[in-house]
């Protein structure tokens, strides 16, 4: 969705292979006199309600008077995000967007921005180095500012994969840290009744990624509207529910988790499955650094699962394995299709792929990775 830097900041388009150093150039300069950002700096999207600049001036991090430069940064479908520059210091502002930035009408609540706040505000707690700095929030506005992470120390792990910086321990941070945030929140009464956003998760996750698949594939319906079910049904730990590479920073101490929009309290192998299910796309449009990519899926899930304290890991497991095609599938045909799988040969083999694990799950994450791996053996079309 977005982030405070670089996940806001160009990704892979056609081409998967991001050309060296990409850099956003402002877009508007205010003149000394004003904060307010200018109609130019706004995307064409922009909502109704309370200005941005407003609200920096109201929570004392912009001064009246004070040179600022916003800077909208591009990438994410949910949100609007701007970097801001006042002088000495830099900082973003995020504003939740009620229609998303694709080509289907897909909606949901703003006020999901409240709950990125405190999904925030709770990794903080436990893992300080793995989420930006928290500044100031506006729950009715749904607007919240936070520190900016300056790229050439933070930069994104989508942007290091498509050039080709595979690094197995940076996966496996990554599951560290998913698996210790999940213990952490699981079996939390207080954190299940703060975060019963069942609503908010049906309509930024649940339909637009199982459901709408569903009805492109008829055949497939009852299996996948199995799946919803019981996925919107789990409730066991505080789910992300975002975590891919373009929103997780490579921090100097750990990796830094951003976008928490579709915060939930609910089935932690959402989380899971939908990391590695980055990584096994990218591993099919990436044939240069395939091996290193399977390996770092199956780093990240072994790390994460040693972290299983609240179930058994064999259970979770098996969600896992059973959850992953199905949002394989939804990155070709669902609401959000991965904008990478350009070429056609790569979509009908994931629908291939994605279709024969559905109708025949296997029992875990490394049986999934097998099967997978053998497939992109095999294939002619995906050398």
């Amino acid at each position: 969705m977005s982030s405070p830097t670089a996940p806001m900041s160009p990704i892979p388009g056609p081409d998967p292979v991001l050309p060296p150093d990409p850099v956003l150039p402002p877009e508007a300069v205010l003149p000394p006199e004003a904060v307010l950002p200018p109609e130019a700096a706004l995307p064409p999207e922009a909502e109704p309600g309370a200005s941005p600049a407003a609200f920096l001036l109201a929570r004392g991090l912009a001064r009246p008077g004070e040179a600022a430069r916003w800077t909208p940064l591009a990438g994410g479908v949910s949100s609007d995000l701007w970097r801001v520059d006042l002088p000495g210091r830099s900082l973003c502002v995020k504003r939740a967007l009620s229609r998303l930035r694709v080509a289907a009408d897909w909606r949901a609540p703003v006020s999901r921005n409240a709950y990125e706040w405190a999904w925030m505000r709770f990794a903080a707690r436990h893992r300080p180095d793995s989420v930006p700095e928290l500044l100031a929030h506006d729950a009715e506005a749904g607007l919240f500012a936070m520190a900016f992470l300056p790229p050439e120390r933070y930069p994104v792990w989508k942007t290091q994969l498509f050039h080709g910086r595979v690094e197995v321990t940076t996966a496996a941070a990554v599951g560290e840290l998913l698996g210790t945030l999940h213990a952490a929140s699981a079996k939390d009464a207080d954190l299940a009744a703060e975060f019963a956003t069942d609503d908010n998760f049906h309509a930024l996750r649940v339909e637009p990624y199982l459901l709408a698949t569903a009805t492109a594939h008829p055949e497939l319906s009852d299996l996948l509207h199995g799946l919803a079910r019981r996925t919107a049904t789990t409730h066991l730990a505080l789910v992300h529910g975002d975590v891919s590479p373009k929103n997780i920073l490579v921090g100097p101490a750990a990796p830094v988790l951003l976008d928490a929009e579709c915060a939930w309290y609910g089935d932690p192998a959402f989380d899971l499955a939908f990391c590695v299910n980055h990584l096994l796309l990218k591993s099919l449009v990436l044939p240069a650094f395939r091996e290193d990519l399977l390996r770092s899926a199956q780093v990240l899930a072994e790390q994460y699962l040693r972290c299983v304290d609240w179930e058994p890991r064999q259970a979770l497991d098996a969600r896992v394995a059973s959850l992953l095609p199905a949002l394989l599938l939804a990155r070709v045909d669902g609401k959000s299709p991965a904008e990478y799988l350009t070429d056609d040969r790569h979509r009908q083999f994931v629908r291939v792929a994605a279709t024969a694990l559905l109708r025949s799950p296997l029992p875990t994450t490394a049986d999934l990775l097998t099967t997978w791996t053998k497939a992109l053996d095999g294939s002619t079309d995906t050398a």
